[in-house]
């Protein structure tokens, strides 16, 4: 025989043996490795079950022939125990009980065991009764068969509870690495079942010592056989007291602001945050949670925002609505939400194939019953876009795409005019063309009081959008109505400082800022592109909308607080760098100009700002003129006419102050 066919002839026999069972034998030079055996194959299982049965029935017959009464049956010892023996076998083949991984023995198994015990003591009890019914004699005494049910199945069950604990306590022990002491904030069903969780991971992500509650009734309880600790002031003093390592936030009826105090009273005093699931919103086939690091999102110091959701409903259910930029971070998830409301058809239009073809598979899984379109087409294109009117017949028209970086539309100006101007006023001179009942154009704080060229762009955006509402409707009462939304930074969209920093983190630092005093409003994209959604169903026509942010947030104190929820000591783990303002970057954003008042709506979130309206002739006129500069590539002309058209546009560290003068 050869060398290689016997190492075949080994493989086949491990094969059959059972793979890990046989990992652990394949090993002549180390001997037996124990510590390898990651579970037994179903034979050997089924083996030592009937070994179970064995020893049973031993016990049994010592038990029943020890006692002070005679007994008469008709079979011997030998044919007894292989009637009794073979009817087990057949119950165990029939409930599978031999199938489960005894180190994952659960509830479960204990009741196809007991199903199976009991099953075999019926069958033989009908055995034993038709018996003595045919012949007067039994096989059994009923004593025994019941005696031998009892030992048999306690035995079956607590053998595996014995080598679920033996493999717990002695082989896991041996591989177990430190996990993070953790106390569990919250006594909720939700934390309950986080808890049960956690303590069936397999190797262990945390070491739960006790919950906290903030009720001090609970106080004396225990679950899990875990301490319930009251909460008097700070939660830090608790994990310092108990010698935790971190918090898992695991109650869902927090609000906002409680959540942060916890969360800030933690990250200064060194412990870490995590926040663990909703139970009931886990999948159905998933049988592990995911503790996760707290998120940046999740501290937004604002309350949650509350939809008209009938408005947005009639707004867009059953009609032709147009995305474009639709596979960018706020085109996408205006996508998502459009199609939770079950449009008649969905258009998403983008340039950018590769994030296309994402939301393209994202609907595919997610909306299957949704008719829509993807279309990978250029909003500058005249000709494409209007063939895409033609086709869809728009009623509703979300337009999110434009260039949005700041140091790259500085130096770019051209295309920052290209898309974000003449793209614009197509996509708005078609809309009234091919009679769009409303038109939602997604702007930005940057466009106030622009320092910058992107931000310029989208203010000649807005007031080209403005004033065609004006002009249009002063000629036919039923034309396009035009709607500006304008907000602030998003957390999470592409490019976003978020992102950034969290990738900086990751790679040990520096976390780069542009200046110690920058501060910025912030919002989380599904909130924002919500009140889009609710402005653009509430508008009337000509009116620019602005968003409720919140507080303004300083740049280096969220470098900072991210720092911290990662587990690092800023300046110490991860530096923190100061890289100066870059081209056309303000200290600070604003929602409103100087000249603009605002009116309130029925959503607190949502405000108007009244801006002043200039003549759509005296607009319409110097588009063209800068369309066609930036046509030219004549940068220098083109901003001045911008800057004409927008006196408040002031240049900062840029090449365009000179401009300014």
């Amino acid at each position: 025989m050869t060398k290689n066919s016997s190492n075949q002839q080994d493989n086949s026999f491990k094969k059959r043996l059972g793979s890990s069972f046989g990992d652990v034998m394949d090993n002549t030079t180390k001997g037996f490795d124990f510590s390898k055996l990651g579970y037994l194959p179903r034979w050997l299982v089924l083996l030592f079950d009937l070994c179970v049965c064995l020893v049973s029935l031993f016990l049994t017959y010592f038990i029943v022939h020890n006692l002070s009464f005679d007994f008469n049956t008709t079979a011997n010892n030998f044919s007894k125990l292989t009637i009794v023996l073979f009817i087990n076998l057949v119950f165990f083949f029939v409930f599978r009980t031999y199938s489960g991984l005894i180190r994952h023995s659960s509830f479960i198994d204990a009741i196809k065991i007991f199903i199976s015990s009991f099953a075999t003591f019926g069958t033989l009890a009908m055995l034993n009764y038709g018996l003595f019914l045919f012949s007067g004699k039994k096989l059994f005494l009923l004593p025994e068969l019941i005696i031998y049910f009892l030992i048999s199945f306690s035995s079956l069950f607590l053998y595996r509870v014995v080598v679920k604990q033996v493999f717990e306590a002695y082989l896991l022990e041996g591989k177990k690495e430190n996990v993070p002491r953790v106390l569990m904030y919250g006594f909720t069903p939700n934390a309950i079942s986080a808890v049960a969780a956690l303590k069936s991971q397999k190797p262990k992500q945390f070491e739960v010592v006790g919950f906290v509650d903030k009720d001090p009734k609970n106080s004396r309880k225990k679950i899990f056989d875990l301490p319930i600790y009251y909460l008097k002031k700070n939660v830090s003093v608790l994990l310092r007291k108990y010698n935790a390592e971190a918090l898992i936030l695991v109650d869902n009826e927090l609000s906002k602001t409680e959540r942060i105090q916890l969360v800030d009273n933690c990250i200064e005093n060194g412990y870490r945050v995590f926040k663990a699931p909703i139970i009931s919103e886990l999948q159905n086939n998933q049988t592990e949670i995911s503790v996760k690091n707290i998120q940046i999102e999740d501290l937004l110091a604002r309350a949650p925002i509350v939809l008209d959701n009938i408005s947005i409903v009639k707004q867009l259910r059953q009609k032709c609505i147009l995305v474009t930029g639709g596979a960018g971070s706020i085109g996408s998830e205006i996508v998502r939400q459009i199609a939770s409301y079950a449009p008649r058809k969905l258009i998403v239009l983008d340039q950018a194939e590769t994030p296309l073809h994402q939301i393209y598979l994202e609907l595919k899984d997610k909306f299957p019953e949704l008719d829509y379109e993807v279309v990978v087409a250029d909003v500058r294109n005249f000709n494409r876009v209007e063939q895409i009117f033609k086709t869809y017949d728009p009623e509703v028209v979300y337009h999110a795409a434009a260039y949005k970086h700041v140091p790259l539309m500085e130096n770019n100006p051209c295309e920052a005019i290209s898309t974000n101007i003449l793209g614009t006023s197509l996509l708005a001179d078609l809309s009234v063309k091919y009679k769009v009942k409303t038109f939602v154009m997604v702007s930005t704080d940057k466009a106030v009081n622009p320092s910058n060229v992107m931000g310029a762009t989208k203010r000649v955006a807005e007031m080209y959008v403005q004033s065609l509402h004006y002009s249009a409707n002063d000629k036919n009462s039923k034309a396009t109505n035009f709607i500006t939304t304008r907000f602030g930074n998003v957390l999470g969209s592409n490019g976003s400082v978020v992102p950034l920093f969290k990738k900086q983190i990751e790679s040990g630092g520096p976390v780069t800022i542009t200046h110690p005093d920058i501060i910025r409003y912030f919002m989380t994209i599904p909130e924002a592109c919500s009140l889009v959604l609710e402005a653009g169903a509430m508008g009337e026509g000509g009116e620019i909308f602005i968003f409720d942010m919140g507080a303004p947030v300083k740049i280096i104190d969220l470098a900072t607080k991210m720092i911290k929820l990662a587990g690092f000591i800023p300046n110490e783990d991860i530096d923190i760098e100061i890289t100066g303002l870059r081209p056309g970057e303000k200290l600070y954003e604003e929602l409103l100009s100087d000249k603009a008042t605002t009116m309130p709506t029925y959503n607190k979130k949502i405000m108007i700002a009244k801006e002043l309206t200039k003549d759509y002739d005296l607009v319409s006129n110097a588009v063209n003129e800068i369309i066609m500069l930036s046509e030219e590539g004549n940068n220098e002309k083109m901003i001045k006419k911008v800057k004409n058209l927008i006196p408040e546009f002031k240049s900062m560290n840029s090449t365009y102050v000179s401009l300014d003068q």
